[in-house]
């Protein structure tokens, strides 16, 4: 699975996020005991929103960052974008906004757009994340900031055996128990152990042109949020 890459990769992607869409907000809530949505807020505030702040939302899914971003600045002008329509589908509420068809390597939008670009758990599953950084620089105003949450490789310490085992064994046996498919769940913990490190994540964001990049480290080192402004 995470072998793949290219079109390969990104159909991979595209067709577990598919077959576990129906599921995949209990599974999130699930696997973090709730802490996920803690995260969302914290990525909200650091994205430093005025009232009327254009905002994307990009691998949206289900859109909880987006309607959380709605629900404490109404005036916002959001977009949720993400390049699964069974989650576009799922994710379409009442409450919800405006949903975009996109991938994060190609973005339909102009440059300068968007005053904030925020996203979860997207980075890891780009097939390349130089160019998805460098499409949401275009995409921000000068001054405008990105906020990226995702999973990221722990340092070894004193609890890296229980992490291994919950990240190999528990979300997997749950994933397969909840969603029947056990292979997207797998893919989690090796997509995470695949994915770059915190300080090479922000060293790519450095590279791609963001200035006053920072992120620090969640749930034992497994999860961190990175910000820094174009």
């Amino acid at each position: 699975m995470t072998n793949l890459t290219g079109s390969a990769r990104a159909q991979f992607v595209q067709g577990m996020f598919t077959r576990i869409a129906r599921r995949y907000d209990f599974m999130n809530r699930l696997m973090t005991g709730g802490q996920d949505v803690r995260w969302r807020k914290e990525v909200i505030r650091l994205a430093q929103l005025k009232p009327s702040a254009s905002l994307l939302d990009l691998g949206a899914g289900t859109g909880d960052l987006a309607r959380e971003v709605l629900k404490r600045n109404p005036q916002s002008r959001v977009i949720a974008a993400d390049f699964t329509l069974e989650m576009m589908r799922v994710g379409r509420k009442p409450n919800a906004p405006p949903y975009s068809a996109a991938d994060a390597l190609n973005l339909p939008f102009k440059d300068s757009t968007f005053d904030a670009v925020i996203s979860g758990f997207l980075m890891r599953n780009v097939t390349d994340e130089n160019r998805s950084l460098k499409e949401q620089y275009r995409a921000l105003k000068s001054g405008g900031r990105i906020v990226v949450l995702d999973t990221t490789r722990p340092k070894k310490n004193i609890v890296s055996p229980f992490i291994w085992f919950h990240m190999h064994v528990i979300i997997p046996t749950l994933g397969k128990l909840i969603t029947g498919t056990g292979e997207a769940y797998q893919y989690l913990p090796d997509s995470t152990e695949g994915f770059l490190s915190a300080e090479e994540l922000a060293a790519r964001m450095g590279a791609a042109g963001f200035k006053n990049v920072h992120f620090k480290r969640l749930m034992f080192g497994t999860i961190a949020i990175h910000w820094a402004e174009r």
